[in-house]
């Protein structure tokens, strides 16, 4: 049994256990921890796992897990990391970092964070009729709506996540409505999790996009359940760059927990 002090972040409502792992406390390869600390009833309840290494080259690495123990990028949980490395002295007010799907950059000014998003070409966005599939450093179903607030986000997205195209791999839900040129709601059903979260930073860079595919201009302002968001970027011969993910990231508390 080891005791591992942790610190639980959130940005808009999408929360994180955070572990300083320059240490080597926990084995980054075993899957449990995750399993274990994000756990809601047996353990401190989270959507994510993330720990914080040191890496030559770059300020810090970023080791995002969801619940289920399986990897992939999170914004919401870069934002949280960024303002954590700052807590932690690692960074002041400006970051490069590697994640999951490489190297992003950040800025934090008052708790808003500023994080670089991949590009985002055409061959990671596909136009369907009636939805988009765009992969934002996770793959993300993108289907927009009415009436978002009586949608039954948590049984129609694991329809959609469970379907026989996307049941082997996995995909996220996200169900859009718009609400003017630069404002669009999301709520989304994230893989990993397999129910709603308050909120997906990926997710909502990935209906940013297809809302502007769809008409609407950029930045984009986007209103989740556990908060606002923005999201910018520059749309060049269907090539989404310069994206930018830019929202609030806050420490909840402290603790620690014996494993």
């Amino acid at each position: 049994m080891i005791e591992i002090p942790f610190h639980k972040y959130q940005g808009t409502g999408n929360d994180f256990v955070m572990v300083d792992n320059r240490s080597q406390l926990i084995d980054r390869n075993d899957k449990q921890y995750a399993r274990k600390l994000c756990d809601r009833k047996f353990g401190i309840g989270s959507d994510g796992l993330i720990l914080i290494e040191n890496h030559k080259g770059y300020d810090f690495e970023m080791i995002f897990f969801n619940p289920d123990g399986s990897q992939s990028m999170c914004g919401n949980g870069s934002r949280c990391a960024v303002v954590f490395a700052q807590a932690l002295g690692i960074i002041e007010n400006h970051t490069t970092f590697l994640s999951t799907d490489g190297v992003h950059t950040a800025t934090i000014n008052n708790n808003i964070v500023s994080l670089s998003m991949k590009d985002v070409p055409p061959e990671k966005t596909q136009a369907f009729p009636e939805h988009f599939i765009i992969d934002t450093g996770s793959p993300h179903y993108v289907v927009f709506t009415s009436n978002l607030n009586q949608k039954a986000v948590k049984e129609e997205g694991a329809f959609i996540r469970y379907s026989e195209e996307h049941k082997e791999k996995g995909i996220n839900v996200n169900f859009v409505e718009k609400l003017g040129k630069h404002q669009i709601a999301v709520r989304t059903y994230e893989r990993g999790v397999e129910d709603e979260t308050l909120s997906c930073g990926t997710g909502v860079t990935a209906c940013a996009i297809a809302h502007v595919l769809h008409g609407g201009i950029s930045p984009v302002q986007i209103s989740t359940q556990g908060g606002d968001l923005t999201v910018k970027f520059d749309l060049e011969n269907g090539t989404a760059r310069n994206v930018f993910l830019e929202g609030p990231a806050k420490k909840v508390f402290s603790g620690q927990i014996n494993l």
